[in-house]
């Protein structure tokens, strides 16, 4: 029984909508009542079946069976062929249909049958608009205009029609008719002025301007307008006048003094003009916007003459040294000095960006990238390390400073910024930096010989990156050096070697986890190829060398290898972990005893 009761309830509300009832009319909306008085001569018996019909209707349409929702307003039609609703609803199933003579017929009948009803007539000018019967639009508007009295919407839709009809007089009268009922403005009084310039009435167009700034004598924002109109139309010396009026007023008002600056500009005073600009950018109490919008003019304006940025520099800076309301000026400096490749320049202007603006992520990632090409790895720290606070969200910054803390061999700190980057992974992260972080953090295990939880890191840097070279390489040298699941690393490390074959690195890794699974005669093939390709100035390759050299029964070539190791130094030349006082000191018991030692 309750939905029974909740769908004629919402029956009921659809009807009321369709009498006009829906509580957003106003002017001489009637009631529901009233319309019925008026309107209705059925029977009882036809009123309760009319209502019934509607109703099952409205709730066929709902559900979105509207066959039959349209069979059953035609037959709401048949009792009562002057019902405005079920005319009004199967106007719009005839449009619907594509039938817009019928739709057109049905919808007319529906506004005459309820001649009060907004939103009949509402719907009928909008057809009128759509079909580009202007004038029939027009008609409608201004009847529904007449009716309502306080209502905008007609008004509106006139202006706009009265437009495009070019009837500018009627633009004007319109206009006054809104401004009777919303008040003056800036909107309508510029609107009547270009109507009166279209018109060729100069004098009415510049009293309605006139009148808008009488309106509020106070807003010197209305005179400034005022001013503006006459600069534009060449009325120079009542510009000038409005002006100086203006600031006599307010002396430091910076839409007066920017349109003075229009003013001596358009005059060709240009000395004058560039003593104006100054005034402004260097009044502290200018809007920001302003000055960045004077800023980018005057850049393109040098872009398309001299070019020479000496000016445009010298007044960034007298600009800058200003108090600052927000970091818009600097940035825009900043993007100018790169552009014309003053990046040392740029550096004191970034620096005064994140001093104002702490999470400018752009100025943030100029100077880190700044700092990276250098490998000034104190001054990536000094940049990164305050992201973390303000960009959390942005990896690049843990990979960054992770990067300098592990080449200044602070590992721990190193290890302690990965991590913290890992927990800021999300769906959207880029997964191939992802994997980067957990490669290094295995990296870091193993030089802790912490193995179980290298091998973890290693695993998630594969899982979002099942190509990562780097990871696919360490992971399979540092399992070959604890002699585990050999035939795992064979593959792993296989692949580095068909992506990167002539990669020394690589080679060694592969020809060392043969060794140790005793296949000396393939070993010695790619740790040749390692040396071949720069391996010979590594002294862990070339000892390697000596090694496999030894296994496969060639002694004295093994021997020269170790001495040629040994002669490297324990700082190995090319930039690889220095070799540990027990690695040397085996080394040169090999050397001593002419045989290899195992680790």
């Amino acid at each position: 029984m309750k939905k029974l009761v909740y769908v004629y309830v919402a029956c009921m509300l659809a009807l009321l909508a369709a009498c006009g009832t829906s509580g957003r009319q106003t002017g001489r909306s009637k009631s529901v009542a009233a319309v019925m008085e008026k309107k209705d001569t059925l029977t009882y018996e036809q009123r309760r079946k009319y209502d019934y019909y509607f109703l099952e209707a409205v709730r066929m349409k709902q559900k979105g069976e509207y066959d039959a929702a349209f069979e059953l307003y035609k037959h709401c039609l048949d009792i009562n062929p002057n019902s405005a609703p079920a005319l009004y609803e199967i106007s719009q199933f005839y449009m619907f249909l594509g039938q817009e003579d019928k739709g057109e017929d049905a919808l007319k009948r529906a506004v005459r049958a309820n001649d009060s009803n907004f939103w009949y007539k509402q719907t009928l000018a909008a057809y009128y608009q759509r079909k580009r019967d202007l004038p029939k639009a027009i008609a409608v508007y201004e009847d529904m205009a007449t009716l309502f009295p306080s209502r905008l919407d007609p008004l509106i839709s006139l202006i706009d029609l009265y437009n495009q009809t070019k009837s500018y007089p009627e633009v004007v009268n319109t206009l006054n008719r809104l401004e009777e009922l919303d008040g003056k403005s800036e909107q309508i009084s510029m609107e009547k002025f270009r109507m009166y310039l279209l018109m060729d009435n100069q004098e009415e167009a510049f009293n309605e301007i006139k009148s808008l700034s009488n309106e509020y004598p106070y807003d010197m924002r209305y005179q400034t307008i005022l001013g503006d109109v006459y600069l534009n139309n060449d009325k120079l010396q009542e510009a000038y006048d409005t002006y100086q009026h203006i600031l006599k007023e307010e002396p430091g008002y910076a839409p007066a003094l920017l349109s003075m600056a229009s003013y001596y500009q358009k005059m060709g005073q240009d000395s004058l003009y560039r003593l104006q600009l100054d005034t402004i950018l260097l009044n502290d109490d200018v809007e920001s916007d302003t000055k960045m919008s004077i800023m980018r003019q005057l850049i393109l304006q040098s872009e398309q003459t001299t070019k020479d940025s000496t000016q445009i520099v010298s007044l960034f800076r007298q600009i800058l040294e200003r108090p600052q309301q927000n970091a818009d000026l600097a940035m825009l400096c900043a993007q100018y000095l790169i552009t014309k490749n003053m990046e040392k320049e740029s550096v004191p202007v970034l620096n005064q960006v994140l001093a104002l603006d702490p999470e400018n992520k752009p100025a943030r990632l100029q100077l880190l990238s700044y700092a990276i090409r250098d490998n000034d790895l104190d001054e990536v720290i000094r940049v990164a390390l305050p992201a973390l606070q303000y960009s959390p969200e942005a990896m690049e910054f843990y990979y960054y400073l992770g990067i300098a803390y592990y080449q200044k061999e602070e590992s721990d700190k190193a290890l302690d910024v990965f991590i913290k980057g890992i927990g800021q992974v999300n769906e959207k992260t880029d997964k191939q930096l992802v994997s980067d972080l957990y490669a290094i953090i295995g990296d870091i295990y193993s030089s802790k010989e912490l193995s179980d939880k290298a091998y973890a890191a290693y695993d998630s840097s594969l899982v979002y990156n099942p190509d990562n070279i780097g990871t696919l390489n360490n992971y399979a040298y540092f399992l070959s050096v604890d002699r585990k699941h050999l035939d795992k690393a064979e593959e792993m490390s296989y692949r580095t070697v068909k992506a990167e074959p002539e990669n020394a690195t690589y080679l060694d890794t592969y020809a060392w986890i043969l060794f140790e699974k005793g296949k000396y005669t393939e070993a010695r093939i790619y740790i040749d190829q390692a040396l071949k390709n720069g391996g010979d100035s590594s002294q862990v390759i070339v000892e390697h060398g000596g090694d496999i050299y030894y296994m496969v029964g060639d002694r004295d070539k093994a021997l020269e290898y170790w001495k040629k190791a040994d002669a490297m130094g324990s700082t190995p030349e090319d930039g690889s972990t220095p070799r540990t006082p027990e690695e040397l000191k085996r080394l040169k018991r090999k050397i001593a005893l002419k045989k290899y030692i195992a680790e």
